[in-house]
């Protein structure tokens, strides 16, 4: 088993030595495939290129795949409210919405990620937290989960490990042979998986779990100066989870038991709040960490939190279908002040998530009530399915004389230093492990033993022995204790987990 930057690679040999029939990987127009593992960006550090027309067409594809359902985040909740920031942030960013006293109005979709509409809302999954600010500048969409990491790191992984998670095609079972043969070539997940098979995994309610942006953004203020920023909604409910114990209970008796939660104490006045707080680093500090801080799969520890405002949830849809599910959140709808990192997982997002929702819901979803800024809208894209815009006079190309719109120069995007050549290569410091330690070691003696049956519980499943090996090596590289004690409920051999964990980096 060969391997780099800590990631087990199946070269064509192995894969034959495996059984497995190496059919080489081609695009849809049949040309092959050079690399499918990493999005193509400019350098090392620099944003991903438009030109990877691979990646382009992996999204475009998985984001047309079903119809109308969303492909991830199909069950969800939705609820109207207020933003009140409580903190100037002038010396980060230009956004208006961050002015003291400022309240703007928001619209907050939280969802399960994997599972279909009509899913039990007690499975293991995670929680999106999407939130709308109907900002003065126009809507912003901060469209997190209730997670701070995410599984992958890069979005050319993204439609692979939806369809390992997905029910297999030929059965429509949900299949952890199948998911963990995909999490087993992807190290880093190490930190998400434990995350999720904690009770973490299964929120008590949308109202008492946290929302994170997962992604790291940019902060620009008035002098064009960046800085690299994280988001975190703090519940004032508080964090309550459930065991699979009482998850299957619940189960049982309200299987639609979060919706109703929150419908419930919306309509009976009891209105769930969260704090906003946001983790601010300068682009100096970004080499300082021993793991790359644009890595979806880290949190940034020690890194202090600043409060900058409070969200209230005051008021139901009147129609879910119309607002809840018609809503069309996308990661690229952004602000002045308030712009894209180079994440790769983000990159692929900024394109893919706005380009579903015009085929979910159509080019003109925007002039959907709750799709609609509350700022002016002045531009001439045209026409299209349901087009209800009032479009007067001849003009409607730019720069006019008769009609003149003109652009601004202070909304500039800020300008960031490339360097090195474009290339298709993995992040140079991956450390897959050491937070997915970390987690587990932050949990008391009881969630260590639900992490361990809830892991197992899966596992176990897995007939593949490389496979099974290789995650129980993940979870061992991660805490001794931890990859001992799944092996053992699993059955495997701890020393050989441990001379497998031994070959890998930290």
């Amino acid at each position: 088993m060969a391997s780099k930057n800590g990631v087990i690679l199946c070269t064509v040999a192995m894969c034959l030595a495996f059984g497995a029939h190496a059919t080489p990987l081609t695009r849809d127009n049949g040309a092959p495939v050079g690399d499918n593992q990493n999005s193509q960006t400019a350098g090392p550090t620099g944003p991903v290129l438009l030109q990877d027309v691979h990646l382009i067409q992996k999204l475009q594809r998985f984001d047309r795949e079903r119809i109308p359902e969303r492909v991830v985040h199909a069950r969800g909740a939705g609820a109207y409210g207020t933003f009140v920031a409580s903190r100037g942030l002038s010396e980060f960013t230009r956004a208006k919405v961050f002015t003291p006293g400022k309240q703007t109005p928001v619209f907050v979709r939280f969802s399960s990620v994997i599972h279909g509409s009509g899913s039990p809302e007690t499975l293991r999954d995670p929680r999106g937290f999407a939130t709308r600010f109907y900002t003065s500048e126009g809507n912003w969409d901060l469209v997190g989960n209730n997670e701070p990491v995410f599984f992958i790191r890069d979005a050319m992984k993204f439609p692979d490990m939806v369809h390992s998670l997905k029910p297999a095609p030929n059965t429509n079972l949900q299949d952890p042979n199948r998911f963990f043969d995909f999490f087993s070539h992807q190290p880093e997940a190490t930190h998400m998986l434990t995350r999720i098979y904690s009770d973490f995994g299964t929120p008590a309610t949308y109202r008492e779990m946290n929302g994170n942006s997962v992604h790291a953004y940019k902060f620009v203020n008035a002098k064009g100066e960046a800085h690299y920023v994280k988001f975190h909604w703090k519940s004032q409910q508080g964090v309550r989870t459930l065991s699979a114990a009482e998850a299957r209970k619940i189960q049982g008796e309200d299987f639609n038991h979060m919706t109703r939660d929150l419908y419930d104490a919306i309509a009976k006045g009891n209105y769930p709040k969260w704090d906003l707080y946001v983790q601010v680093l300068e682009l100096k500090r970004m080499s300082s960490f021993d793991f790359d801080p644009l890595d979806a799969t880290k949190i940034w520890p020690n890194v202090p939190e600043i409060k900058v405002g409070t969200m209230t949830l005051n008021k139901n849809p009147d129609n879910v279908f119309q607002e809840t599910e018609q809503a069309t959140f996308a990661p690229s709808n952004l602000i002045p002040g308030i712009e894209p990192s180079e994440d790769r997982l983000l990159q692929g997002r900024l394109f893919s998530y706005a380009d579903t929702q015009l085929h979910r819901v159509g080019t003109n979803a925007h002039q959907l009530p709750v799709n609609k800024p509350r700022a002016n809208v002045s531009n001439h894209h045209q026409d299209g399915a349901m087009n209800a815009a009032s479009r007067k006079g001849s003009v409607n190309y730019e720069p006019s004389v008769q009609a003149p719109l003109t652009s601004d120069e202070q909304y500039k995007a800020s300008r960031s230093p490339l360097i090195g050549t474009t290339q298709q290569a993995k992040i140079v410091k991956t450390r897959d492990f050491a937070q997915a330690g970390m987690f587990y070691r932050s949990l008391n003696a009881q969630q260590r033993s639900n992490l361990v049956a809830n892991f197992a519980g899966d596992l176990g499943q897995v007939k593949n022995e490389r496979v099974k090996y290789a995650i129980l090596s993940f979870l061992q590289k991660a805490d001794a204790e931890y990859g001992r004690r799944v092996a053992v409920a699993v059955g495997a051999d701890p020393a050989r987990v441990i001379a497998l964990a031994d070959k890998l980096p930290n």
